[in-house]
């Protein structure tokens, strides 16, 4: 979870400086696909190693349950499954980039003005619901969810430190708020201000599980 925390970091930049990301999501084809492009090989592999990155939800979620399974059985159970639908939905959504969305690219770049209308409306349908829907709603639901419940699994736990499930209850409140930023504009200060709590949590997650209850079994 903390090597996935810094990688979600190191990636969020490059796409920053690189593809003006995450503010391009919002753009036309037009806008997208020459600056899509343009990222070259190196861009490619970038996104197709974020695309990737959401597997990191798998072993965290078999982790967290691992440790926390004793104080709240049900409720870690069912963080597992969310942490496995954020890390399937999240990864289908990023890996358009990489693959259908670099197709459409390159087909834009030669398409008479019929053409790139059809190409443009199949983008905007792709990030729509792979996007939009899948990726980014399911997704951060999800991983929201997986973070609440560890959280109040943590607040049960006699050997999780006092402050570490008060930090994970404001991430998951703010990630379940965040999720609504393509329906209205009103959450988006929350929205961008948990793209650093989020990695800023899963890094404290994992230096909890590690250090205070990689315990044995029998303890």
């Amino acid at each position: 979870m903390i090597l996935g925390a810094l990688a979600f970091m190191g990636v969020f930049g490059f796409l920053a400086a690189r593809f003006n990301y995450p503010a391009v999501l919002d753009g036309s084809a037009e806008e997208v696909f020459p600056q899509l492009l343009a990222t070259g090989r190196v861009g490619r592999a970038v996104w197709a190693i974020y695309a990737l990155l959401p597997l990191i939800w798998l072993p965290a979620g078999a982790g967290a349950y691992s440790a926390l399974r004793r104080v709240s059985p049900g409720a870690m159970l069912i963080a597992l499954q969310f942490a496995v639908v954020a890390s399937i939905s999240m990864m289908l959504g990023l890996m358009r980039w990489p693959s259908i969305h670099w197709r459409l690219a390159e087909a834009y770049a030669v398409a008479d003005p019929g053409q790139r209308a059809v190409l443009a409306a199949l983008f905007d349908g792709l990030n729509s619901y792979l996007g939009n829907y899948l990726g980014e709603f399911l997704g951060e639901l999800s991983f929201s969810m997986f973070f609440l419940l560890s959280a109040l699994a943590l607040r049960k736990s006699p050997d999780a430190p006092r402050w570490a499930a008060p930090i994970g209850l404001v991430t998951a409140a703010a990630g379940l708020i965040g999720m609504f930023r393509n329906v209205t504009s009103a959450v988006g200060l929350i929205a961008s201000i948990n793209n650093y709590l989020l990695p800023l949590w899963m890094i404290v997650l994992g230096v909890v599980l590690l250090r205070y209850l990689n315990q044995p079994e029998s303890r």
